[in-house]
């Protein structure tokens, strides 16, 4: 390597900058939302949408942005998604009304979905070396929980002194930067056997995401009963059962059935959904206590969760060389159960208590669980996979990122819904997610009686294993 050359560590931070940034980029007008509201005249469904539409494109589109990055390289693959980011988000700043914005938000998701898998795609040739490589995953795993954070903290204080607008200076600039850095990064393997890119596939996996997310995010405001709830979620469930059908069917399918059968990769996924529903959770139902109930300002909301912020950069430095040092399935393990402890002691939310003693404890545990629990699963999920499947694994992994939410908001929303007051129906969604966490928990320790840190390690035996499961 030359000396004009970067090094892996300088290209690893750029590329990590970027994976931080596209979940930051979700999180943007998580709290400005009420300001965009008011200022485009936006009704309840506008709303929604706006809301859910970087999220829905960005999780429709991950599993085929993995497969284009596995088929042309990681950096070709990178470059094209961010350019996608860099000009939808120029013109979602530039926005007159909100026909533009809500198709710059779904321009945005797609970008994101094959910037994503692609960097990760980048990091394996970075990182060569199994033992590295793990300790790549082990920090890339943190790095979402930093972005949506971040964008949650930095959101409502933009908003306030200057313009929501101005937050998608974000995701420009550093689009840009990673463009102006991208002929420094690895070139793509000498090129074997291409995998083929099973449009099919890809048509049945983005429409049945897309519509199942959608309905998922719609029965918050609409309820379960409701024929814009009921007609997407059956249609969705029906388009990702045909492609099931169809993934077993194709000579070179964009998932591999077999993909999804090892123990240690899907019970990691898991967790990363459990983990991601979590902190969403808390982000989403605080954010709305302390404006609705408490009557907070939106900068006053973000400041809150500057605690919970620090915590996270402390915890999220030292998750990865602890998950190096004791391996991934007990720092997950005890991820997800500290996470239950920060989301038990949220369920305790009471209008008359103060913020010093209510809510900060459980703000200071819960990003330390998800740091770690991120770190650990990470490495699980992308452990033993061949280098020419890492993008798909890195697509399968941002995909749980995303689905976790989108489901388990749901699912917990419905559930407060069902207690009389608002407060009394938050403090019984927190309980539930402390409970799930625990028991993904326990189904993560289970996994050290069963061999489960093979998946750690690019086995012979493993690789064999994954690659009879690929064509």
């Amino acid at each position: 390597m030359s000396a004009a050359a970067p090094t892996a560590r300088s290209s690893f931070a750029l590329l990590g900058v970027v994976q931080a940034v596209l979940v930051f980029t979700i999180m943007i007008l998580t709290v400005p939302l009420p300001l965009v509201a008011r200022e485009l005249g936006l009704g309840p469904s506008e709303v929604l949408l706006l809301s859910a539409a970087y999220g829905l494109s960005f999780a429709a589109l991950l599993l085929s942005g993995g497969r284009l990055a596995d088929r042309h390289g990681g950096r070709g693959t990178l470059r094209c998604g961010l350019v996608l980011l860099a000009a939808a988000s120029v013109s979602c700043a530039l926005a007159p009304g909100y026909p533009v914005l809500l198709a710059g938000r779904f321009v945005q998701g797609a970008g994101a979905a094959l910037t994503a898998p692609a960097a990760a795609a980048v990091v394996r040739r970075l990182y060569p070396e199994p033992a590295a490589y793990r300790r790549a995953m082990a920090s890339w795993g943190g790095l979402s929980v930093i972005g949506a954070t971040t964008g949650s903290v930095v959101s409502g204080a933009v908003a306030a002194v200057v313009s929501w607008r101005w937050l998608f200076a974000v995701p420009v600039l550093v689009a840009l930067a990673g463009l102006a850095r991208s002929g420094s990064l690895p070139a793509p393997a000498p090129a074997g056997r291409r995998p083929a890119l099973d449009l099919r596939g890809a048509a049945l996996a983005t429409t049945g995401l897309c519509a199942t997310s959608y309905a998922l995010v719609a029965s918050t405001d609409h309820g379960w009963r409701n024929a814009e709830v009921l007609a997407p979620l059956a249609a969705g469930l029906l388009l990702l059962l045909a492609f099931a059908g169809a993934e077993r069917r194709t000579a070179d399918p964009l998932l591999p059935p077999g993909f999804l059968a090892d123990r240690p990769r899907a019970t990691a996924l898991v967790a990363v959904m459990a983990t991601s529903a979590g902190t969403a959770l808390a982000f989403v139902l605080l954010s709305l206590y302390l404006q609705q109930l408490r009557g907070w300002s939106a900068a006053g909301t973000s400041a809150a969760f500057l605690p919970y912020a620090a915590a996270l950069l402390l915890s999220g430095r030292l998750a990865g060389p602890l998950t190096a040092r004791f391996g991934p399935v007990p720092v997950t393990a005890a991820g997800l159960a500290l996470e239950g402890a920060g989301l038990a002691l949220l369920a305790g939310i009471d209008p008359a208590g103060s913020y010093a003693t209510g809510l900060l404890p459980g703000l200071l545990l819960l990003p330390a669980g998800a740091a770690a629990s991120f770190a650990g699963a990470a490495v699980l999920a992308t452990g033993g996979v061949a280098p020419e499947r890492t993008g798909l694994a890195a697509g399968v992994l941002n995909t749980a990122m995303e689905l976790g939410p989108t489901a388990g908001l749901a699912a917990l929303m419905a559930l407060a819904a069902t207690r009389p007051t608002t407060v009394g129906g938050y403090a019984v969604a927190f309980a539930a997610a402390a409970a799930g966490l625990a028991l993904t928990a326990v189904a993560v320790s289970a996994l050290s009686g069963s061999g489960g840190t093979a998946s750690t390690t690019t086995t012979p035996e493993r690789t064999t294993r994954i690659k009879e499961s690929t064509p």
